[in-house]
């Protein structure tokens, strides 16, 4: 499908970032027929996935069938059982009995894809992207992080994958990497850690969960004092019951997209319980360290306090004093810890490569992406640029989820390649979204325009 121009080679497709999504993309193109050039591009040396969180003991938080291309292809060669397969662990996993895996060997299966394909450069910086008028492709230009090389590479159409990046508030800025730093960073941190006398963990996502049971873990060998504060309204459960699951489905997605814009910015952040929160297992297993560490009336010197806001933090002494406001009771108190670790979460800012393309590309009135309902930027190129993670705003909160990673690619290569390579799933979830649905499976229900909204008595 490539072709050639004065420039050299262009690709189909050039992606840059190297993480689940854009590697599945890449699995997915490496199973069908066509001869479909690509290359990705990843500014680190070498494909790990949130190496500063893979703790010994964590699982993945979706079925292993959410892996690269299983979800799309079961057969394909990618897959994680073929992993095992291959790496020779398919009985002992047959035996494990489990569909939530270590989070380690989902690491270890990425890598393993990794090393099994081609047109995956690492230590490859995007910089910029133009597009090129004459020949109508993109232009990418990237240097080496280390000896600043530079590279050029030309591609019919791009996916851009360069994921969240940890996100700390401002006023949480400012101190020793080593003592106060997100969760992202936490095992490199960990020898550190180990030394203090107190430490604090702020926030109550999974990844706050995770970081606060393996200092609780570590907490009688080290001997620190432990807290855990968190703004919310309690140290909550992620949901995780079956019906509430289809909403990260190829269904829900479609319905949230044609919602209007407005209805859509108020839906997604009052629904944190569906992709924030804590794993009720991780929730059920700090519950019961912290009972068997109380029994005969011993003090596990642990604290967990919910509704509070941390305003700042100020270095004092060999530690850190951080103000805290309970905004619920609105009282204010100062707790004082020699370590912090920020749960505050991830963003997903605007890369600054596409800014000589920021004239061509749609913008909504708050500075977002526009994006088509197939998972593409609007931009006024005939090139496609490929969505990965970025279209929270437009598709809700399934589009950071691994289990429709392979449903988004397959709609990616399917319009690569100009035919149905992988089906597109429809109808897959028990529950309907929009009307039309329902009203398509029940004969006896039909759409009347204008009805008036059902009152409470209703």
């Amino acid at each position: 499908m490539a072709e050639r121009s004065r420039g050299g080679k262009v690709h189909d497709v050039v992606g840059i970032g190297i993480g689940p999504f854009n590697l599945g993309l890449a699995a997915m193109v490496d199973g069908v027929e066509e001869d479909v050039e690509t290359v990705f591009l990843e500014r680190e040396p070498a494909f790990n996935w949130h190496e500063g969180m893979l703790l010994e003991g964590t699982t993945l938080e979706v079925p292993f069938l959410a892996d690269l291309v299983t979800l799309a292809d079961p057969t394909n060669p990618h897959s994680y059982l073929n992993y095992l397969r291959e790496t020779g662990r398919l009985y002992e996993f047959y035996f494990y009995e489990t569909f939530q895996i270590p989070r380690r060997e989902f690491n270890d299966y990425l890598r393993w894809v990794a090393d099994s394909l081609g047109g995956l450069e690492f230590s490859r910086e995007v910089i910029e992207i133009t597009w090129d008028d004459d020949h109508e492709h993109y232009v990418v230009v990237a240097h080496h992080p280390g000896t600043g090389e530079r590279f050029e590479y030309r591609g019919e159409n791009l996916a851009l994958g360069i994921g969240s990046r940890p996100q700390v508030p401002d006023h949480l800025q400012g101190h020793p990497e080593e003592d106060v730093f997100h969760t992202a960073r936490y095992r490199h941190n960990r020898e550190r850690v180990s030394t203090a006398d107190s430490v604090t963990v702020v926030g109550s996502g999974q990844s706050a969960a995770e970081v606060f049971e393996d200092l609780l873990e570590r907490q009688p060998e080290a001997g620190y004092r432990l807290d855990w504060l968190t703004r919310s309204d309690g140290f909550f459960p992620m949901e995780y019951s079956k019906l509430g699951l289809q909403h990260f489905t190829p269904e829900y997605e479609r319905y949230v997209y044609d919602l209007p814009q407005e209805v859509k910015d108020d839906l997604v952040p009052n629904q944190d319980r569906l992709y924030k929160g804590v794993d009720p297992g991780t929730s059920a297993d700090i519950y019961d360290l912290l009972y068997r560490r109380s029994i005969g009336d011993r003090d596990p010197d642990v604290g967990l306090f919910a509704m509070t806001e941390v305003r700042d933090i100020e270095a004092v002494g060999e530690g850190y004093a951080l103000d805290c406001h309970q905004w619920q009771a609105e009282e204010s108190f100062v707790h004082e810890s020699e370590v912090v670790i920020l749960g505050t979460g991830y963003e997903r800012p605007i890369p600054g490569f596409l800014e000589p393309l920021e004239s061509a590309i749609g913008w909504d009135d708050r500075g977002r992406f526009e994006v088509a309902e197939d998972h593409r930027l609007v931009i006024d190129h005939p090139g496609d640029v490929f969505l990965q993670n970025a279209e929270l705003h437009t598709h809700g909160v399934g589009v950071p989820d691994l289990g429709l990673g392979a449903y988004r690619n397959t709609r990616f290569v399917n319009r690569l390649v100009g035919r149905e390579a992988y089906p597109e799933d429809t109808n897959t979830v028990y529950q309907d979204f929009a009307v039309e649905q329902f009203v398509e499976r029940s004969p006896g229900a039909s759409v009347h325009e204008g009805d008036p909204a059902p009152t409470r008595n209703d």
